[in-house]
């Protein structure tokens, strides 16, 4: 997601920015926003640190949320098995239109929607701005089934927004404390925590504080 940091052309002003779409569930347009974009960060830095441990297996992966495919697309360049999953058609529908990876019987695809998603055991679950758009009445449960469905010595990578987040007034979006984020990671060794609040804006004037906790967290070995 991106902000504008200078005053845009008028030409640039006919395209929104990828979080006005998200703040109505506009998918499609969401995934237009977005598309071409490079793999998360979060993605790519728990990636560095699974790779430092060699593996003769292909390793799995989930990608919840997958949208238009930028991260499970990486996933699968790199050889690894993935379950995407998403709750919009469309979504799926773009990730099976990608040219960037040459690996179709790698991947599987679910559509889904968050709060009733069954998941199997992976070695990473990857989260990339998805889990806020989880009904909050839901969320506990799914976040469960998201730590049992990480193997031990697997990881989590991913977002979740913070309480001071514009989106926190709007009642189907799962928003949290710092003290609940340290809570809801107790079952993991945190890599990375980073908290980010700033304010983004599109050439419109319509704007939105950020407030994200960018996570990787390890499942230790029991």
């Amino acid at each position: 997601m991106t902000t504008n940091e200078a005053k845009p052309t008028d030409q640039s002003c006919e395209l929104k920015p990828a979080f006005v779409y998200a703040t109505s569930r506009d998918w499609p347009g969401y995934f237009e926003a977005t598309k071409g974009r490079e793999p998360r960060e979060t993605l790519l830095r728990a990636l560095e640190l699974i790779e430092l441990t060699p593996s003769e297996r292909v390793r799995f992966a989930i990608d919840f949320g997958c949208g238009e495919g930028r991260d499970t697309a990486e996933l699968l360049r790199r050889g690894w098995r993935v379950l995407a999953i998403d709750g919009h058609p469309d979504g799926l529908r773009r990730l099976m239109e990608r040219d960037d990876h040459d690996a179709p019987e790698r991947l599987t695809m679910q559509l889904a929607p968050f709060e009733r998603v069954q998941l199997p055991r992976c070695d990473l679950l990857n989260a990339s701005f998805s889990l806020p758009f989880c009904e909050p009445d839901c969320f506990d449960a799914l976040w469960a089934r998201i730590v049992e469905s990480i193997e031990p010595g697997g990881r989590f990578a991913g977002q979740l927004f913070g309480d001071r987040d514009s989106w926190a007034s709007i009642p189907d979006r799962s928003h949290h404390t710092r003290e609940r984020v340290e809570q809801l990671l107790a079952p993991f060794e945190v890599e990375m925590l980073k908290e980010e609040e700033r304010e983004g804006q599109d050439c419109s004037g319509t704007s939105k504080h950020w407030h994200v906790y960018h996570i990787i967290a390890h499942k230790p070995v029991e």
